[in-house]
């Protein structure tokens, strides 16, 4: 986590926007609270391999680590929420066993985590499986605490959403411009575009209190200052309808 303390520091905030900073143990909280935190993370795996290889412990390990953590943040005021790896597949065991899904969400919220949000770390769930994993989730989960979290390596991040949608599911995670990857998730895209789940849910008649337009801009403004293009098919087309205005 070396640079969070640089990062918060620079981050110009906006009331009613939350900043969260992931906490891997109680130094990570304690570092992330003097930095002037408001919000902290934690984020075990529902496989095992993954989780030695993302936190280099199992996941019982990984509770013991994150449990003072909740507490030091229940005892500050601080919200914690919850991030699961690894819903629909892992890049070392293949396929997850949804009812460790579902424990791994269950002891969060008896943790104390406000929200849970549930990741397809690289990608490679569709509709089907995600409804099903949702479904055995739901069944110690209020759906109302979860959240949905999905990469796109595969072009189902969207079509997982509508899924997910249809179940309940209101929060979604995204990145701008589909940015971002899991270094140890090897051949794992970034979470699904803004961009893409706006237009959908514009589409379906949904308020999100997301404009378009500046959403654009901010999009064009972090690709170009990274030098990269954007993956993100709604942004591909609604930049060249601006072009061609």
């Amino acid at each position: 986590m070396a640079g969070t303390a640089d990062v918060m520091r620079q981050i110009k905030r906006v009331a009613g926007v939350s900043y969260p900073v992931l906490a891997p143990n109680l130094r990570g909280f304690e570092d992330a609270v003097a930095a002037g935190a408001e919000e902290v993370a934690v984020f075990p795996a529902a496989s095992e391999t993954f989780s030695q290889r993302n936190l280099n412990c199992s996941i019982a390990e990984s509770f013991a680590r994150f449990e003072p953590v909740c507490e030091a943040a229940r005892d500050q005021g601080i919200k914690v929420r919850g991030y699961i790896s690894c819903v629909l597949g892992c890049p070392y065991e293949g396929a997850v066993d949804f009812g460790a899904v579902a424990e791994v969400a269950a002891t969060l919220l008896r943790m104390g985590c406000y929200e849970i949000s549930l990741g397809d770390t690289i990608g490679v769930g569709t509709p089907n499986k995600a409804r099903e994993m949702l479904d055995t989730v739901t069944s110690v989960v209020p759906v109302g605490r979860l959240a949905g979290h999905f990469h796109d390596t595969y072009g189902q991040a969207v079509a997982n959403i509508y899924a997910v949608l249809d179940r309940g599911v209101t929060v979604l995670d995204t990145s701008v411009a589909g940015l971002g990857g899991c270094p140890y998730a090897a051949g794992a895209s970034g979470n699904v575009a803004t961009e893409d789940v706006v237009y959908l849910l514009h589409g379906m008649g949904l308020k999100t209190g997301v404009d378009m337009h500046k959403l654009l801009d901010a999009s064009n403004y972090i690709m170009s200052e990274l030098g990269r293009h954007t993956v993100s098919k709604a942004s591909q087309a609604l930049s060249r309808k601006r072009a061609a205005a």
